[in-house]
């Protein structure tokens, strides 16, 4: 594993190396205008990281500023990379006169304003929260049709702050739910925010009974605390355990993150009801199969966030996102509500899901 880290940060510093060059030799002018733009490309960065850096340390408004500040670089420094590639094997086969890319104002105007553009419009994107609404027949007994909200990947912090929170908590309620489960990374790794901006009053004002499941960002966090601020906001933590509602039967899973979970075929025997298996990482999607589940409800991937990172996420998973099937169990895997980093998507979007459930 450390292998495989340190071969990430070559690959990474090359990168950027590789990006900050071509950034030198595009920019028309002598050495200074080349520096200027070069320096404010990798300061850019420098607040990227310090935001994650100084996380325990600044004040909540200085790294809420930074997140706002640096974040986009990462997305910045992704489309940079992708057109200067592009760009490179463009002159390579002679499709493209060299000279575009050797001082040339106009080339970097039009790089530099696309990619400003599709940040933008990837930001506006992002603030829309798309319904996905889902009615599932089942023989098993109810004693109603029942309307869940399910939601995973809120990562609240200091991208995702109180305000989008109170946002969601009305769209939740306005769907007068029965019961609302959450697929884990409600927390983006740090819980100081969220404790200090009083987060937990915001989850009181969901008019339903609250479920949630760890995801990988609570175990990067603190687990232990995350369990003590889901205690004080009135949502159940289920950590390899069961819930009964009505009816419906609730597995909630620990995050993989823990190697000594219980396997899925010890917690899923015979249970009654309408059974539904809260799972963060969508990884062996045959188990809740095998178990007899009859929906399953995942996140983590985003479905990579931006393009073209969701054709990772896409052969990563059997099913980065969407609906799914497999023989009598029904999946959704949600590409989440929030997002980790900059506010922005590009060919993913954020969304939450109605489940109605109702007997044939």
């Amino acid at each position: 594993m450390r292998a495989g880290f340190i071969t990430i940060l070559i690959v990474f510093f090359v990168t950027v190396a590789y990006v900050v060059w071509h950034l030198w030799r595009i920019t028309p002018g002598g050495w200074a205008p080349k520096l200027v733009a070069a320096t404010l490309f990798l300061l850019w960065m420098v607040a990227a990281f310090a935001s994650m850096g100084l996380r325990s340390k600044a004040s909540i408004p200085m790294i809420t500023a930074l997140y706002e500040i640096g974040h986009p670089w990462m997305i910045a420094y992704l489309y940079l990379l992708i057109a200067f590639i592009v760009a490179d094997l463009g002159v390579l086969l002679r499709l493209i006169p060299k000279g575009w890319l050797n001082g040339n104002g106009v080339s970097l105007a039009c790089i530099l304003g696309c990619i400003a553009l599709v940040l933008i419009a990837g930001g506006i994107h992002y603030k829309h929260k798309y319904r996905e609404e889902l009615t599932v027949k089942t023989v098993k007994p109810l004693e109603r049709p029942m309307t869940i909200v399910l939601a995973s990947d809120l990562h609240l912090g200091y991208s995702n702050r109180r305000p989008e929170l109170s946002r969601w908590a009305d769209m939740i309620n306005a769907e007068d739910p029965d019961l609302v489960l959450f697929g884990g990374d409600i927390v983006d790794i740090q819980l100081r925010p969220l404790i200090e901006g009083n987060y937990a009053e915001e989850f009181a004002r969901i008019k339903a009974p609250l479920f949630t499941v760890l995801g990988n960002h609570e175990y990067i966090g603190n687990e232990q605390d995350s369990e003590k601020f889901f205690a004080d906001a009135g949502i159940t933590l289920l950590r390899d355990s069961v819930a009964y509602f009505q009816g419906i039967t609730v597995v909630g899973r620990d995050d993989r993150s823990n190697p000594r979970r219980k396997p899925l075929s010890e917690l899923a025997s015979a249970l009654p009801g309408f059974t539904i298996l809260l799972d963060h990482q969508p990884y062996h999607l045959e188990d809740a199969e095998l178990a007899g589940i009859d929906f399953q409800f995942s996140g983590h991937t985003h479905r990579g966030q931006v393009w073209p990172l969701s054709w990772v996420t896409d052969a990563m998973y059997e099913k980065s996102w969407g609906h799914h099937r497999r023989g009598s169990t029904r999946y959704y895997v949600s590409s989440g509500l929030g997002i980790w980093g900059p506010k922005i998507r590009i060919g993913t979007r954020s969304e939450y899901l109605v489940l109605h459930i109702e007997t044939e």
